[in-house]
C-alpha cells in the first residue's frame, strides 16, 4: 500500500468491519474464558475433555482479533482471516436460530454480523483501503 493511502481517512465500512471482527474474538475469547473458569470452579465430567476445549476456544478466538487488528490497521491480508470468519458464522448461527427462543435471537444476530461484515469487506470503498481494488496508474 502506498504512504499516501495510509494517511486517508479510513473507509467507514472498513473501521465497521474491524469492530465487528474485534467484538466477535471477544466474545468468543470470553465464552473460553468462562470455559476455562468453569473447568477449575466446577466439577466437570472429564477434565482434560473440558480442559482441552477452553483451550481450543481461546485459541480460535485468535483469528477474528487478530483479523479485525489487521483491518484496522489496514494489512491486506487481514481480508481473507475475516471473511473466513463471517463465513464460519453463518451456520453456527443458522443452526442456533433453529433451536428457538434466546438460541434463535443470538442465531439472528450472529447472522446478521456476519452478513455486514461481509458486505463492508467486499464494498470497492474497503478494498481499495486494504489495497486490493483497483488503483491509479
Amino acid at each position: 500500500m502506498h504512504d499516501d493511502a495510509r494517511n486517508r481517512p479510513r473507509p467507514a465500512r472498513l473501521g465497521a468491519a474491524a469492530v465487528l471482527t474485534a467484538l466477535e474474538g471477544t466474545v468468543i475469547a470470553a465464552f473460553g474464558l468462562y470455559s476455562l473458569v468453569l473447568v477449575f470452579a466446577g466439577d466437570p465430567d472429564g477434565l482434560v475433555q473440558a480442559l482441552t476445549m477452553a483451550l481450543t476456544v481461546l485459541g480460535l478466538a485468535a483469528l477474528p482479533l487478530a483479523a479485525a487488528r489487521g483491518l484496522w490497521l489496514r494489512r491486506r491480508w487481514s481480508r481473507g482471516p475475516a471473511m473466513i470468519v463471517q463465513l464460519l458464522g453463518l451456520p453456527v448461527g443458522w443452526q442456533m436460530a433453529q433451536n428457538g427462543g434466546v438460541w434463535t435471537a443470538g442465531g439472528v444476530v450472529i447472522g446478521l454480523v456476519a452478513l455486514t461484515v461481509l458486505g463492508c469487506l467486499v464494498n470497492p470503498t474497503a478494498t481499495e483501503a486494504l489495497g486490493i481494488g483497483p488503483r491509479d496508474a
